[in-house]
Order: structure tokens, then sequence, then C-alpha cells
């Protein structure tokens, strides 16, 4: 899995854009993307990827794509996949993840839950049609996104097999250290979501970025806020999702692996307050979701 690539959530969502953004992205060398069902962005990624191998920018085999299984499909993840598939005219998965440990029925596209549209979640059933994907080489690995260090073990109960990956929201201000000891105990691979903090969503925010130690090291080395963010989640030893269309922050974004953090660095990072930014509210509800409160669903890790 190449340690940085492009996150392809936007709103809103503009095929065209992305479109670019795949091409621009490929030319400044960045050769793992990051998709979703719930994205609405499948089809562009696919389209740009396909036009760029059918004029032999790129092999397929150099490409690391991923993409998410969404709630609604928790009860089906052969035939989930299949669509994802059609929509990236792919033949396979590099990664197919489990976005978040919910279940929704099965006519809720769209990224943000009523309260009447939850289901129970037997995630047994769900990793069960997780690993037939991929007995089926319809995806080369299967991982989750949004697991607690709780839900990883409970999955490792009953898994025949584990998790490659847990795509996690971690930056500097959020540095997921009892996860990350978790999934390398485990040989999971933890994967940054949101490394820079989420700037430009409508659920981000600009802290991480802003913050004055993260811009005093930054001058220190004549480099970007931006860069060591993601310098940081590199050294931590976790590969990070980045998500902008612009052509010199992504060329900016793919350079932080210039960049050396010294131990003094890292320490004054690990003094910094932290904070959880995607909290993931849309999820709870005290009636019918599985999730009464923020506590509950990120098991009090948080």
């Amino acid at each position: 899995m190449p340690l940085i690539g492009l996150g392809t959530y936007s709103f809103p969502n503009d095929r065209n854009t992305t479109e670019l953004a795949i091409h621009n992205a490929l030319q400044i060398g960045y050769r793992h993307f990051d998709t979703a069902k719930i994205y609405g962005s499948e089809p562009a990624v696919g389209k740009a990827l396909n036009d760029a191998i059918f004029d032999g920018v790129v092999e397929r085999e150099d490409i690391f794509l991923t993409s998410k299984l969404w709630g609604s499909d928790h009860h089906d993840p052969v035939s989930a996949l299949k669509r994802t598939l059609q929509n990236l005219g792919m033949e396979y998965l590099d990664m197919y993840l489990v976005h978040w440990p919910v279940k929704l029925k099965p006519w809720v596209n769209y990224p943000v839950p009523n309260e009447d549209d939850f289901e129970n979640l037997d995630f047994e059933v769900t990793w069960a049609g997780m690993e037939k994907c991929l007995e089926m080489g319809l995806c080369r690995s299967i991982g989750v996104s949004n697991f607690s260090s709780k839900k990883i073990h409970w999955l490792l109960d009953f898994a025949s097999t584990p998790p490659a990956v847990n795509q996690v929201e971690m930056h500097p201000m959020w540095r997921q250290e009892k996860l990350r000891e978790t999934c390398g105990d485990h040989k999971i691979h933890v994967s940054a979501y949101s490394p820079l903090g989420g700037p430009g969503n409508a659920w981000g925010s600009t802290a991480v970025v802003h913050n004055p130690i993260i811009k005093s090291i930054a001058f220190k080395h004549k480099a970007t806020p931006a860069q060591v963010a993601l310098q940081w989640g590199l050294s931590r030893g976790s590969s990070m999702i980045v998500k902008s269309f612009n052509k010199e922050r992504m060329k900016e974004n793919m350079t932080s692996f210039d960049l050396k953090l010294s131990e003094e660095d890292i320490m004054e990072i690990q003094k910094l307050e932290q904070m959880k930014i995607m909290r993931g509210e849309f999820l709870v509800n005290d009636t019918t979701s599985p999730y009464k409160t923020i506590g509950d669903l990120w098991d009090d890790e948080i």
C-alpha cells in the first residue's frame, strides 16, 4: 500500500473536478486512491484511472484502489462490491473496507441516516460476506474503518481472515496511541483519514494546521504545517489519506516524505491537547441505533 493516498470525498460531488484531480495526482506520482460507495465518486475515479491505463500513463498493477461497504449493504457485501466494481470499471479492488460498524436498511443510500434507518448489526454475517469477496477474487484484501480497539478484539474473536487495515481519523491532535498499539499487536495496518484534521470538509477543522506548535515546527524546517502533520503520521508507521484537489497542495503533500522530524519535534507534538473531529454523532441516537451515546460508538476511546 503506497503510504500517501488521495481521498476522493468531496461536496458537492463534481465528476469533472474529481477526474481532473485524479489525472493531476497520477502526474505528480500518486498511486493510492481512496473512494467509497457513499462518496458518489466511484464512477469518476474509475473513469480517470481507466483512461490513464488506456493511455499508458500507469499500469493497473501499479495502482492501489480502496473502496468501502456502506451500512445499507451489510446483508450482502458480495453484491455491493460487484456494484462498486461496475461503477469503477475494474475487475478487482486492492482493499475493501467496512465503512462503519453500523447496519442500515437496504435503501439508505445517503450519508446521514434518519432515526428509523438503523438495523441490528450481526457483524459475523457481514465479515463472512467480506471474506467471501476475498475468496472470489473481487478484492485483494479486506479491512475495516472507524473501529475502536475493543471492536478490533471483538472482530478477531470470530474472523477467519483478520482485517489487513483499520482506517481511522488520526493526526497530531488525535494520535490514536491505544488503537495503534492494538493494531500493531495483530499486524493490522493503521491508515489515517483526515490526517490534517479535515479542513475544507463541512465537519472538519483547521485546528491542526493552525496549531501554534505545528506552525513553529514547520517554520523551523522551512516546511508547511500540512507537511509536518503528514510526516508525523508517516513516522508513526501509518499511511495518510489526504483530500486536496488543489494541484500545488497535492505536490506539497507528496513531498512530506522529504521532511525529517527530530525527537524534540515528536515530543512537542505528543504534548498537544487531543481533539477528535469526526465524532460520528449522526450514527448515535437513544432509540434505534445500537449506539446510544458517542461513548458507545467508540467504546469510550474518545
